[in-house]
């Protein structure tokens, strides 16, 4: 293959696209049709496979019932901390295990690493303990102080920067007189954008949709989505249309963030491959 020359795909490269595009689709279209019908007609055979007039209905019921303007501020304000913290602490520490020398930094990666194998449900307990001391019960720093930064967004950080940030231009930037914090300002955090922005999409899109531990440490009067959609599925005789309603709901911000900034995101990711 001559250099700079042009990649066509065929017929079979689009069906299949098609095909993965249509399976990754169904599940958003179903629950948009199952919003827009009645409990009564969701149990009827067979199913119903187009959209019906009960849509916006039915978001308003589920808006009403689950108190979802306050989880969409809660769930906003917390998935975007959690994001920015996220990003910068991990960026830091990514930059420190790629590029700078100390003392067992191998010791303290492997222990960074190792925590990613301790399942999360073994440390509910002892957190929740631990918030209960702070005073903090049913607040949103609950939610977001165990997560200001993640080990596998040291890693990924790490691993992206040992090969994207040549060491020639750190010690270039030290012999012009540069401090850490302006070489970190001024060449980590440019050479690192990329995976920041991949890191920061992945991060918030875990964050909003968390519910294991927001469901214990919260509870309805200042929930977060996920909590609050939560509440549509008591009762005795749960409305599945309205509950189909309120996923959607909790969906919609997600999917608004990704045809803004999807674009941006991608470029990202292709810059970062072109780099490497």
């Amino acid at each position: 293959m001559g250099a700079g020359k042009q990649l066509h795909a065929g017929p079979v490269t689009y069906l299949v696209l098609t095909l993965f595009a249509l399976v990754s689709l169904a599940p958003l279209v179903w629950t948009a049709i199952a919003a827009s019908r009645t409990d009564r007609r969701l149990a009827e055979t067979p199913p119903p496979l187009w959209f019906g007039g009960n849509l916006f209905k039915n978001m308003q019921t589920a808006w009403d019932e689950a108190g979802l303007g306050t989880a969409m501020f809660n769930t906003t304000f917390v998935a975007a901390t959690i994001t920015v913290s996220t990003v910068l602490f991990s960026t830091l520490a990514g930059f420190a295990f790629a590029k700078l020398r100390f003392r067992f930094s191998g010791v303290l990666l492997m222990l960074t690493i190792g925590t990613m194998m301790v399942p999360p449900q073994l440390a509910v307990v002892p957190l929740y303990l631990w918030m209960a001391d702070l005073g903090w019960s049913n607040q949103l720093q609950t939610v977001i102080l165990p997560t200001l930064v993640t080990a596998f967004g040291t890693f990924f950080m790490r691993q992206y920067l040992v090969q994207a940030l040549p060491t020639e231009l750190i010690e270039a930037a030290r012999v012009d007189g540069a401090s850490s914090l302006r070489i970190v300002w001024h060449v980590v955090f440019p050479a690192a954008r990329p995976a920041m922005a991949v890191l920061g999409l992945l991060t918030f899109v875990f964050a909003w949709n968390d519910f294991l531990w927001p469901i214990i440490a919260l509870n309805q009067e200042n929930p977060t989505v996920q909590v609050a959609l939560n509440s549509l599925g008591t009762g005795y005789v749960p409305d599945q249309a309205v509950i189909m309603a309120g996923a959607l709901l909790g969906t919609l911000p997600l999917l608004i963030a990704f045809l803004l900034f999807g674009k941006q995101i991608v470029g990202g990711i292709m810059q970062g491959a072109i780099k490497g």
